[in-house]
């Protein structure tokens, strides 16, 4: 993506495209300012996001909706547990069983991110008008990583913190609705775990194959640590388990491969959830993090506004500007199936 070629890009060559994808979205095709810039051609768009979502963890598993208003309601229904008892012969004791409906709100909120380029930047460094190309796709990346982030840590009390007051991400929504446990502490351990499991619904546990723990990069190390150190912890059926299905994850693996199991079920490395959070019980010290137990498309990312990016060249300032655009939201569909292990300690 040099200077010279996309400076030719044409005032009517746009693209929008969608959260996670490569494929063009819709939009209304128009140029900016008689031809000095635009949205990104199709080729352009889709090796930016390409860039954008390479290492990101939850985009690729969370369940997207696609919105035409700022909120959207996700229906949700549910028929309880026992429903069915003893028939009688010749005798009409029926009770209908009751269907219960529910709605959940999810509401969007528009992020941007903006950088430019003088020309003097790309005559003067070695790298020439490939420059370009490669700070497009840092920051493509990066802002791959704020919006996981922000749908994993969002929280509209931190009001000076310009990204997380966006609004509230899956975890204060995990640790406000769903089932917690307190760890107290304790490092992590197969306690841990098992603890997660003993707090999910039984009728959750009917899916055990497609539960997943989450958990951050450093508690994930520690666990790893304990096992390879301890005979006492170390589970032979769960490493056998990922040689078998072919799930032992390379050493250079990205974030969100498989690393361990614990009980049959894989732990998810994902790198942005917190653990630097300080504890809340008594005579805390140290950096905390958790752990999360539910099923990956309990999470639903709300897409109003497609990730649009635009590129504009400024000749009195002799520099090209690029603004990204999208507008995004997050909601957790069953809290009741989600179970976050709190106040798990994480080695100095």
């Amino acid at each position: 993506m040099s200077n010279d070629l996309l400076k030719t890009i044409a005032a009517d060559t746009v693209d929008t495209a969608g959260f996670a994808s490569t494929s063009g979205g819709s939009g209304i095709h128009t140029a900016s300012e008689n031809g000095n810039g635009g949205l990104l051609n199709p080729e352009q768009s889709a090796r930016f996001l390409d860039y954008m979502f390479d290492a990101t963890v939850i985009g690729k598993v969370a369940r997207t909706v696609r919105m035409k208003a700022d909120t959207t309601e996700i229906d949700r229904i549910g028929v309880g547990e026992k429903l069915m008892k003893l028939a009688t012969e010749g005798s009409d004791d029926a009770a209908n069983a009751a269907v219960t409906f529910s709605k959940i709100s999810l509401t969007t909120k528009k992020l941007r991110l903006d950088w430019e380029l003088s020309t003097e930047s790309l005559e003067d460094n070695i790298e020439g008008p490939d420059l370009e190309d490669h700070i497009a796709r840092m920051l493509a990346t990066q802002a791959g990583n704020d919006i996981e982030d922000v749908i994993l840590n969002g929280n509209t009390a931190l009001s000076s913190d310009p990204l997380y007051k966006a609004f509230n991400g899956v975890v204060k929504k995990a640790k406000t609705y769903g089932h917690v446990v307190d760890a107290g502490g304790d490092a992590i351990s197969r306690a841990v775990f098992n603890d997660a499991l003993k707090a999910l619904p039984r009728k959750y546990k009917q899916r055990r194959t497609d539960l997943r723990f989450l958990a951050g990069s450093n508690l994930i190390q520690d666990y790893l640590y304990s096992t390879s150190n301890s005979t006492n912890f170390t589970n032979p059926q769960d490493i056998a388990s990922g040689i078998i299905r072919g799930e032992v994850s390379p050493v250079s693996g990205p974030a969100g491969y498989v690393a361990p199991y614990a009980f049959g079920i894989p732990i998810v490395e994902v790198p942005l959830l917190p653990e630097a959070q300080n504890g809340d019980y008594s005579a805390a010290t140290g950096s905390h993090g958790d752990v999360h137990l539910t099923f990956p498309n309990n999470v639903v990312i709300g897409i109003k506004r497609d990730v649009t990016v635009y590129r504009f060249f400024w000749p009195r300032k002799d520099s090209i500007e690029y603004t990204m655009y999208t507008r995004v939201g997050v909601q957790i569909e069953q809290a009741d199936a989600w179970v976050v292990v709190k106040n798990v300690k994480v080695a100095s």
